[in-house]
């Protein structure tokens, strides 16, 4: 019997990739999204690959929409049995040029719908005692970079929830399981125009930019094989082990951090799909496939990172040795 996955943000990206590899794996996967017209065509692409597909127009910030959701996908493609949490807003603007509702907005989006798929996944999982809850983070919730301070806290808040959350499973000694997922940049719709811009020049993804595919690969692989966090890409993974060995190492590349994001073709300010669902089919990728990494196995497991943390943090010690015993030679 086919199992169930249900993907938030499902129709395009990173979502849309995740939805696409558990098909090709024979699972029936429910799909959350706001768009209707994306949902009926992610449904045709997912049927096409001879499983059980069912798209349901779900804002994520509405708590009895997902739980309605949830419910509908039970009775229609049966038990959850994985549930991806990806769904995200955000806007690009230096902090104070972000208005009070879109903070809100953001942060209902990209934390709160976090929160109220795991709860809504949670709740028929506990009743079974089994499950996986993968929740698709982002270098910036462990490292933050300028113009992405809603976004930032909304990713670091949802990491924080879901470290707890897990403590309270190992508590109860329930079998299911919590996985954060991180993400570098990644070639999606978002970069092109669906994130709100407040800047006056293009967004554009620092390098390197990594395949949604790749990221869908992380998430089926966090499934099958359950690992507390995977990053993926080399620059996800480096960020968490510079942010435990040197913490300051971002806020000094302030200035070469705002310059990546941002290409010098200016941009009118725009409502990108904040309040509203972006426009365009359901695709993979955003604008910058001539510089999209081919890598398909580049992700890191938690144990991997703690290795590479222990050698910087051997690495620094040693050289603070070295150079303590060049001053006491200089004496």
């Amino acid at each position: 019997m086919a199992r169930t996955v249900v993907v938030t943000g499902g129709t395009a990206g990173i979502g849309l990739a995740c939805a696409e590899k558990f098909a090709a794996e024979g699972w029936n996967v429910g799909i959350v999204a706001r768009a209707p017209a994306r949902l009926r065509e992610t449904e045709n692409l997912l049927r096409a690959k001879g499983v059980l597909a069912l798209g349901i127009e779900t804002d994520v910030a509405d708590h009895a929409a997902v739980e309605r959701a949830a419910e509908r996908f039970e009775r229609e493609l049966g038990p959850i049995e994985v549930w991806v949490n990806n769904a995200m807003a955000t806007v690009v603007a230096a902090a104070h040029r972000i208005e009070p509702d879109e903070y809100k907005r953001v942060t209902d989006v990209t934390y709160h719908g976090q929160v109220f798929g795991t709860l809504a996944a949670l709740k028929r999982m506990r009743t079974r005692g089994r499950g996986a809850i993968v929740q698709i983070n982002s270098v910036l919730g462990i490292r933050p970079f300028p113009l992405q301070a809603a976004y930032a806290g909304a990713k670091g808040a949802a990491l924080n929830f879901t470290n707890a959350l897990r403590s309270e499973l190992y508590h109860e000694g329930l079998p299911v399981t919590l996985t954060s997922v991180f993400l570098p940049a990644v070639n999606t719709p978002q970069f092109s125009g669906w994130a709100r811009n407040r800047t006056g020049r293009r967004q554009i993804a620092p390098n390197p930019v990594y395949d949604p595919r790749l990221c869908a690969e992380a998430v089926h692989f966090a499934v099958e094989h359950p690992r507390r966090d995977i990053w993926v890409g080399r620059t996800s993974v480096l960020a968490s082990v510079l942010q435990r060995v040197w913490p300051n190492a971002g806020d000094v590349q302030a200035k070469s951090g705002w310059d990546a994001q941002l290409s010098d073709e200016r941009f009118a300010e725009n409502e990108g799909n904040l309040f509203k669902p972006g426009e365009g089919p359901a695709r993979l990728h955003g604008p910058f496939g001539d510089r999209m990494s081919s890598a398909r196995r580049a992700f890191w497991t938690s144990r991997q990172r703690d290795v590479a943390v222990l050698g910087g943090v051997a690495f620094l010690a040693a050289h603070l040795a070295f150079l303590a015993g060049r001053r006491l030679g200089d004496r």
